[in-house]
């Protein structure tokens, strides 16, 4: 039968068919332009178009992260590696990380692109925490430089060899503040203070991410959301009871202004938080991520943390885990897969909501055409630039002057350092001081410890008279016949340096110590060596602070060198030779004993505090060792010395929006050119919720000659002097303010004003 279209009733019923089935019909003929594979459109119209195309298991697809390897090449598992080549082809994983290398990315990419029904680019990602190939000094040891664009600097190195090994995604930087050395994680962090972490972190995302133009940024994440650095007994994975007042106050600053800063993602964190799991808590990831700081990127799990909402007791099964990740906010699942395998059910049962879903799946999108990876999916695939990229002199360069500026100098009995003479006799000793091997944290990246250079190493290139010894084994205990070899050389030389403290494999993750201590065979030797009556130079290895009030009385002067990546014994001997003067200053403050942790300079009072020193008794207070650490945040000697003298303040009464103007003299009265931190803090006397004895916020690094003065200015706005109530709303009140400005938390000059 023939239509007449312009002549039946229902010619409007007619021609609304053919406009539905044409563009399927031509769609279907590849003769209908794909609006998503269009560079010239929005990426928002993009991100809609595509979202109209995908089958609800394609979108959980988009949700579902990975553990790769090559797929392409021969497996240790062939089932498992089949079965994601299978669901890769379905269009069923839309990120791998742990896929590293061009031709790696591009032959998986390439699959994934050319394979899958809509060709769907995947996005590749690794931890990438202080280099990739070429390794940096740990952030805990950059965070030491208070210098933000070196930091920046190192972050932007690593983020081009990543990228240019075809990596998209770096799972840095961490944003968690801890005062608990004994967790192994403090070596990915910023220290103690909520202010200066806060600097950081914009600095790392600024250095990683940038502005997503160029072809070198990666994207950004910001871990772990949140309050991962308050764990119980600083033992990982542990649990975390914070109150709000101290969860707005100390721990989410970070990771607001690494958000702010424009991170593209963020990570949940393992604990819990208020009962909660992070992974399904709706007040982290909806209400403040989310409604309050307005976060438009995704947010990815930790390593099967949707599926540890189940041995928490929160969850009763896998079905039950995507269920309360997927509303409370959280996103792509990294290893569980929960929402690959129920997110379907879960929609066809009517228990979520296909808005929010699409809202999670159109944020991932977002990035993979924000890194124009639809137009150039490969866009690092060539081997031999990858290869002219990494490891480069430009690169170790960038690291052997982050070394030099990571390194704090916390003891220098009667100038000691520098030893500016190549012709002294110099006495080597310790293990780790030629041990490559135990120059490595577990987030080295791909870098490869033959490549590194040994404390040996970079002191033997400058000092012809060195000799070596041992003075313990890789178990850090000593023997008389290592303690003999030890004095010896000791006896022999001028100088005496020992290289001392603990592995880099005991650094990281899954690295938490109970015993925070210079190992006991190092102990008895720097014993034995100070017996010879030479001079001694400890330089301790680590990547957390550890107790060194064994180590003072045996040490005329000591660095604390921590782990400083690819450069490390060039770094140390350039500052032993005086070619940098040290400049790093604690970012976490060095604990007297073990049962002092937590100890941290930004505490509240109690309303016992003790007098210090000493007092009478009913104080809150240790019988056996002092209140205050043994090195407080911010402090690190110079090969100079620093005095500060007349600070003076603006005005003693300030009225709100108006500018407190802080200045103080500082003055290099010492022999050498040298650079100083000063340091300003504030002390809200009274507040209707007490605050911390000391904030700091703000500081200058300043150059200045020997004999050279300069006046220091700081300007402290009403924001300065706010903090968040329990509700993450900022306060100002008004009262009475202490300032102090010095060269560390601890001595420091002080004011008092008014605020009306």
């Amino acid at each position: 039968m023939t239509i007449n279209f312009y002549k039946s009733a229902n010619k409007i019923i007619c021609l609304q068919l053919l406009l539905v089935i044409m563009p399927a019909t031509l769609f279907a003929q590849g003769k209908l332009k794909q609006v998503y594979k269009d560079p010239k459109a929005p990426i928002q119209v993009r991100v809609k178009d595509l979202l109209s195309k995908m089958t609800i298991e394609e979108k959980a697809g988009q949700l579902n992260q990975l553990n790769s390897g090559d797929l392409t090449g021969p497996g240790l598992n062939a089932t498992s590696q089949q079965e994601k080549l299978i669901m890769l082809k379905a269009g069923k994983i839309g990120s791998f990380l742990n896929t590293i290398g061009a031709s790696t990315t591009r032959s998986v990419q390439k699959i994934a692109v050319e394979q899958s029904r809509l060709g769907i680019p995947l996005l590749f990602g690794y931890d990438v925490i202080h280099g990739y190939k070429t390794l940096f000094p740990i952030p805990l040891a950059e965070a030491c430089s208070w210098d933000l664009d070196q930091v920046t600097e190192n972050s932007k190195v690593a983020a081009k060899e990543a990228a240019v090994s075809g990596l998209h995604w770096t799972f840095a930087p961490m944003c968690d503040i801890s005062t608990d050395p004994r967790w192994g994680r403090v070596m990915e962090g910023a220290g103690e203070d909520p202010y200066y972490a806060s600097l950081l972190a914009v600095a790392r995302v600024k250095g990683f991410q940038g502005n997503l133009e160029s072809e070198f940024n990666v994207l950004a994440t910001v871990k772990h959301f949140a309050a991962y650095g308050a764990v119980e007994a600083g033992r990982d994975y542990n649990n975390v009871d914070v109150s709000r007042s101290k969860l707005w106050n100390t721990y989410l600053p970070p990771y607001e202004a690494a958000v702010k800063a424009g991170a593209a993602t963020v990570m949940n964190s393992f604990n819990v938080l208020d009962g909660i799991p992070a992974s399904g808590n709706k007040f982290l990831l909806t209400e403040v991520l989310k409604n309050k700081w307005g976060f438009k990127g995704f947010v990815v799990s930790d390593w099967n943390s949707f599926g540890e909402m189940i041995p928490h007791g929160f969850a009763a099964d896998y079905k039950d885990v995507a269920l309360k990740a997927l509303q409370a906010g959280s996103m792509m699942d990294m290893e569980s897969k929960s929402v690959i395998n129920h997110l379907p059910q879960l929609i066809k049962e009517g228990k979520l909501n296909i808005a929010q879903v699409d809202d999670a799946v159109g944020r991932i999108l977002y990035y993979k055409f924000k890194l124009s990876l639809f137009e150039n999916p490969y866009r690092f695939s060539d081997e031999q630039r990858e290869k002219e990229n990494l490891l480069t002199p430009a690169n170790r360069k960038v690291a052997r002057i982050a070394g030099t500026k990571s390194i704090v100098l916390l003891k220098n009995t009667d100038q000691l350092l520098p030893l500016a003479s190549k012709d002294k006799k110099i006495a080597l000793i310790g293990f780790y001081a030629n041990s490559k091997a135990d120059m490595v944290d577990m987030w080295k990246g791909t870098s490869d410890y033959n490549t590194y250079v040994t404390v040996y190493d970079g002191l033997k290139a400058q000092y012809k008279n060195l000799t070596y010894a041992d003075g313990y084994n890789s178990e850090n205990e000593t023997s008389e016949k290592l303690i003999a070899e030890a004095v010896n050389n000791a006896n022999a030389a001028d100088v005496v340096i020992v290289n001392i403290g603990i592995s880099g494999k005991v650094s990281g993750e899954d690295k938490s110590l109970a015993d925070i201590n210079i190992p006991a065979g190092q102990i008895a030797l720097l014993k034995a060596l100070h017996q010879t009556g030479k001079p001694i130079i400890a330089l301790v290895t680590a990547g957390r602070p550890l107790v060194l009030t064994q180590v003072l009385p045996y040490a005329d002067a000591v660095l604390y060198c921590w782990l400083l990546g690819t450069e490390t014994g060039n770094s140390v001997a350039d500052v032993i030779q005086g070619l940098y003067n040290p400049t790093a200053k604690t970012v976490m403050s060095f604990p007297y004993a073990v049962g002092q942790v937590p100890v941290y300079y930004n505490h509240f009072n109690t309303g016992r505090p003790a007098p210090d020193p000493g007092g009478d008794s009913f104080y809150s207070r240790y019988l056996d060792i002092p209140n205050q650490p043994l090195f407080p945040f911010g402090y690190g000697l110079s090969y100079t010395t620093f005095n500060y003298r007349d600070l003076s303040l603006g005005s003693s009464v300030l009225t709100n929006g108006q500018i407190q103007n802080v200045s103080v003299i500082v003055k290099n009265t010492g022999k050498y050119d040298g650079e100083e931190v000063v340091q300003l803090y504030i002390n809200d006397i009274t507040a209707s919720i007490v605050r911390p004895v000391k904030e700091l916020k703000a500081y200058k690094k300043i150059g200045l000659k020997a004999g050279e003065e300069k006046t220091i200015t700081f300007q402290l706005g009403t924001k300065d002097l706010s903090f968040f109530d329990e509700k993450g709303n900022a306060i100002l009140e008004k009262g009475k303010f202490k300032i102090f400005v010095g060269g560390n938390s601890r001595d420091v000059l002080e004011k008092t004003f008014e605020l009306k």
